[in-house]
């Protein structure tokens, strides 16, 4: 027995083209009827209009007035009434005194008899408009008072038949249906035009599987922990992941899609590399608080037809390397140090063999006062463990590397001064980089030096405060060639760097200070040192400030 098969459902453009020709045909029928309404209702204003302009016009009349005191005013009255119907295109005009007793009318037998309809307005001094069913049928009519000396002494009306206000519109309803047939026709074969492109493009698939195919696509791109970025052609975003909005520090995806990459607020040299035409592999760019490498890939089909963006999060990893450089550069100082020892140890051990047991005492003793009074000097200008920790370890990694690392007479830092959240990682950061540029900067000078100040800066309170503030100072200042003037706005610039590229790359260092003195709300200058050189400084505020920190001239 042979199992009917199950009758595929329609594709999508077949679907969209039944949609759209019911569609177009609702709307061109509801435009049609809102046409023929919109247009009764203009034509009954536009007849408002009319009628209250006439009856204004009368009771404006110097005759009108001077008629209504004759003995018979009809007399006078009717001949202008008509006359005035005539000329004005209105079905009636009726005079009449205060209380409504008619003085005009077209049917002639209506005179003297009581108007039909509402003139309490009227009578207190008001125009007054209505469609109102009367002795000729229901009419769009006007009635306004004829005033004298702030008096009414007489009322007139002007109105049109609703029967004729409909043959002016239904003289409308003939070319209005055949334009909503000929849009009707027109629709339905653009309707039939584009589906076809679009069977095309769909390629013949139905409303179900083009789901799958989206739900597999999203549930793919937001799997993916890395950023994704797609641009196209024009360099505007197509498509972002989580992950890349969360590298990037953007705003939610409707707000990005559509935009251009040179619009989102990023860094000068990530907007370089995501609009460049060739690729981009494995880049260190710097955001303003994580280490990103970019890769990037242009999307060719005899067009450029947009680029694919890979970003992965390297901060971590980029804080672990450094850490990890630091304590290698440690590890030969110890290396270096404990050669030295040993050195000394023998020296000791030999003057003792030869009995000299007092010189021994008196080189040891030295070499320890020597030691100690470096500590001594660093720990009571910078009592604070982890700044203290960190320059004992540099001044002993510089002295081999044969420069020599001072910590000036203005430091002074106690401990406990440096608030909770001020993170220690961010200021080994910030004061290792700058020394180590530094000693790169002062080898091979003459009396190579390097010079750290650290101390804290008491200000008057500004702005919108008037409590004075503190600032920690981070000062920097080498025996180097020092920093041209016009490069001093790019030495913080990632790539940047003035010594030959190493196996890691060069210019990262002082961009990843940038990075840290920016997420503490600091500023970051570069000058020339008293004695040559360059001097960077670090000013960071210890209290919180109230919005972005300013960045001067010469600051980063």
């Amino acid at each position: 027995m042979r199992v009917p098969a199950i009758p595929r459902p329609r594709s999508l453009a077949g679907q969209l083209f039944a949609m759209q020709a019911v569609l177009i045909a609702v709307v061109v029928a509801g435009y049609a009827l809102f046409t023929y309404v919109s247009d009764q209702r203009q034509a009954e204003e536009a007849a408002t209009r009319q009628a209250t302009a006439v009856a204004r016009s009368i009771a404006d009349a110097p005759s009108v007035r001077a008629a209504i005191h004759t003995p018979d005013p009809s007399a006078h009255l009717q001949p202008y009434a008509l006359q005035v119907m005539r000329d004005a295109g209105v079905d009636f005009v009726t005079i009449m005194t205060p209380d409504g007793i008619r003085w005009t009318h077209p049917d002639h037998n209506q005179i003297g008899k009581r108007y039909l309809g509402h003139i309490e307005d009227a009578q207190h001094g008001r125009t007054h408009s209505e469609t109102y069913t009367g002795t000729l049928g229901a009419s769009v009519r006007t009635v306004t008072p004829i005033e004298e000396n702030n008096h009414v002494i007489g009322l007139v009306s002007a109105g049109i038949r609703v029967e004729a206000i409909s043959r002016r519109v239904q003289e409308q309803v003939t070319a209005l249906f055949g334009v909503a047939a000929g849009a009707l026709l027109l629709g339905a074969v653009g309707t039939y035009v584009v589906n076809a492109r679009l069977r095309r493009h769909t390629h013949g698939m139905n409303a179900t599987e083009l789901s799958h195919v989206h739900d597999y696509h999203q549930a793919a791109l937001h799997a993916v922990r890395e950023g994704l970025l797609m641009l196209d052609g024009q360099y505007r975003v197509a498509l972002i992941n989580d992950g890349g909005r969360e590298l990037l520090g953007v705003g939610p995806e409707g707000e990005v899609v559509g935009r251009s990459v040179a619009d989102l607020g990023l860094p000068a040299p990530l907007t370089g590399a995501l609009l460049a035409s060739e690729p981009r592999v494995d880049e260190v760019h710097l955001t303003a608080d994580r280490v990103l490498v970019v890769n990037t890939s242009p999307v060719s089909g005899g067009e450029r037809r947009g680029t694919v963006v890979t970003l992965r999060d390297v901060t971590e990893l980029q804080s672990l390397m450094g850490e990890l450089d630091s304590e290698r550069g440690f590890t030969q100082a110890l290396r270096s140090q404990a050669h030295e020892a040993a050195n000394r140890l023998h020296t000791v051990v030999s003057l003792i063999e030869l009995g000299r047991a007092e010189e021994a005492v008196d080189f040891a003793t030295a070499e320890l006062e020597l030691a100690q009074a470096l500590t001594d000097q660093v720990v009571a200008a910078v009592s604070e463990p982890v700044l203290a920790a960190l320059l004992l370890g540099k001044t002993a990694q510089a002295n081999e590397r044969g420069v020599e690392l001072l910590v000036s007479p203005e430091s002074r830092l106690d401990d406990g001064v440096l608030p909770d959240d001020l993170s220690a990682r961010d200021l080994v950061t910030i004061l290792g980089n700058l020394i180590d540029n530094a000693v790169d900067a002062a080898l091979g000078s003459a009396k190579a030096r390097v010079t750290v100040t650290a101390s804290t800066d008491d200000t008057d309170g500004t702005g919108d405060t008037d409590e004075p503030s503190r600032t920690l100072v981070l000062r920097v200042a080498d025996t180097g060639t020092g920093v041209d003037p016009a490069l001093a706005d790019l030495v913080f610039q990632r790539g940047f760097s003035t010594k030959p590229a190493g196996p890691g790359g060069r210019g990262l260092g002082l961009a990843l200070v940038r990075q840290a003195v920016h997420r503490l709300h600091g500023t970051l200058s570069v000058a020339e040192a008293d004695g040559g050189g360059a001097q960077f400084e670090v000013r960071l505020p210890l209290r919180t400030a109230v919005g972005p920190s300013p960045v001067s001239g010469g600051d980063v």
